[in-house]
This record gives structure tokens, C-alpha cells and sequence, in this order.
């Protein structure tokens, strides 16, 4: 009877330390490009589901050398933010289905949220799903690390 006992609970830890592999294999550094802009972003654990942010942008200085900002932020505090230090996602939680959802994706090129859901196409590509209702759209991230 112990026997059974300690096998189920090393079972269930075993399961779990899966599971939260899985999810963390999500975090790392990704290459974007989209509208024509190359970017890099990371994703890592962040309280209790995971984070993207910019780390870099191929178009971060405007033509007169200054840096360009979270303009169109709807929240006034975010607006100085450089565009290298966005916040793109937050609160996505991994779902153990091999989605990572329920968080918001920002648009900082028209300053808006949408729903998001983040699935790996393959090993190396990571597919990003923004969506307002049925409506949306899929960009493909390559994982660098």
C-alpha cells in the first residue's frame, strides 16, 4: 500500500515536471519581421504565465536621429517607452494542449490590444495569433535561441 502511494505521487510530480517543461519551451530570444520592420523579441517567465518584449528594432532611430517612442500607447505613462523595450505580450499561460493564451498582444503601430494565442508551427516557429472576435492574424516567429 505505501508502494502505491509513493509511486502515484512520484507519477504526478514526474507529470508535472513535464508539463512545466513544456511550457518554458516557449521562453527564448525570436526574430519578427513584420510590416517591414526586423525586430527581436524575448519571451520569458513572467509572474505566473510569460511575457514578450522588444530587445531590438531595425528601425528605432527616425531620420533625424532621434529614438522613436510608444506614441500611440493608450496608456499616457507608457508613451516615452523606446520602441526596443515594448512590451508586445503579456499573460499568456500555457495551456498544456501546446497553446499558450488567454493574454493580449499590443500593436504598437496602432496602439491596440488583441486577444492572443501563441502555438509552434515546428520546432523553430513560433505562430502568433491576434485576434478581435473571429477576426485576426497570424504572424510566424523564428526562435533564435
Amino acid at each position: 500500500m505505501t508502494k502505491r502511494i509513493f509511486l502515484s505521487i512520484l507519477l504526478s510530480v514526474i507529470c508535472l515536471g513535464l508539463t512545466f517543461a513544456q511550457a518554458d519551451r516557449i521562453a527564448g530570444e525570436y526574430q519578427c519581421v513584420h510590416d517591414g520592420v526586423d525586430s527581436r523579441i524575448r519571451i520569458f517567465r513572467y509572474e505566473d504565465g510569460y511575457r514578450a518584449q522588444c530587445t531590438w528594432v531595425s528601425n528605432l532611430r527616425k531620420e533625424d536621429g532621434s529614438l522613436r517612442r510608444d506614441v500611440k500607447n493608450p496608456d499616457p505613462a507608457k508613451r516615452n517607452v523606446t520602441n526596443d523595450k515594448v512590451v508586445i505580450i503579456d499573460k499568456v499561460k500555457y495551456d498544456g494542449k501546446g497553446t499558450w493564451k488567454d493574454g493580449k498582444i499590443y500593436d504598437p503601430t496602432r496602439g491596440r490590444y488583441f486577444t492572443v494565442a501563441l502555438s509552434f508551427k515546428d520546432e523553430n516557429t513560433l505562430a502568433v495569433r491576434g485576434s478581435v472576435a473571429f477576426i485576426g492574424k497570424t504572424v510566424y516567429w523564428k526562435k533564435l535561441k
